[in-house]
């Protein structure tokens, strides 16, 4: 998994609530075996006409969202199917952090599992962030994992939240099997002492 440490890129404004993830990759996509190449389809039948042409009324295929590494959102995203997929179609796309009022909780899970950082903040500050956005378009923002903190060249600056094991697997690029090899030492002295294992 790639670590997530620090990182500047654009803001894409998706002023929708109650996304769901067969709107985040529709399930005819599904039928990869590898976790990328969704990115392609990321929000496929918002993005792109009938016709395979895109559309130029959706948020991400607006000028001010090209190269979008940070996605806005409002309340609930990632509702509806569990589909790990969905998170994979946001990181191929190439968006590392998404900020909202609130996720689902399998997706907001999954998220850390697979390198996406989603940053919970208060309903005033999304509203904040919307404005500043349509102000500054294209509107670009740091995300600090090491400060825990967001910050813009038009004076933003404020902390979030996220749980300790979580950041350390982001910090460090470790999913749940690097997380339980590093405990391998005590694993094995645990099996040792309890006859489980040699220690050879």
């Amino acid at each position: 998994m790639q670590p997530f440490t620090k990182l500047t890129g654009v803001v894409a404004p998706l002023e929708r609530s109650n996304i769901d993830t067969d709107q985040i990759i529709p399930k005819q996509f599904l039928k990869r075996i590898e976790r990328t190449g969704f990115g392609q389809f990321l929000f496929f039948d918002w993005r792109f006409k009938d016709d395979g042409s895109d559309n130029p009324d959706f948020e991400l295929n607006q000028p001010a969202a090209k190269g979008a590494q940070i996605l806005l959102v409002q309340r609930n995203f990632g509702c509806g199917s569990s589909r790990e997929h969905a998170v994979w179609a946001l990181e191929d796309y190439g968006l590392r952090v998404i900020l909202a009022p609130s996720f689902a909780d399998i997706f907001f899970n999954n998220c850390f599992k697979n390198g996406v950082l989603p940053i919970k903040l208060s309903e005033s500050v999304i509203e904040e962030l919307f404005a500043k956005a349509r102000e500054h378009a294209p509107y670009q923002m740091t995300v600090d994992l090491e400060t825990c903190t967001l910050s813009d060249e038009y004076g933003l600056s404020l902390e979030f939240e996220v749980q300790a094991s979580r950041r350390h697997s982001l910090l460090n690029g470790l999913d749940d099997i690097a997380m339980t090899l590093e405990m391998e030492d005590k694993i094995t002295a645990y099996e040792v002492a309890h006859g489980i294992a040699s220690g050879a």
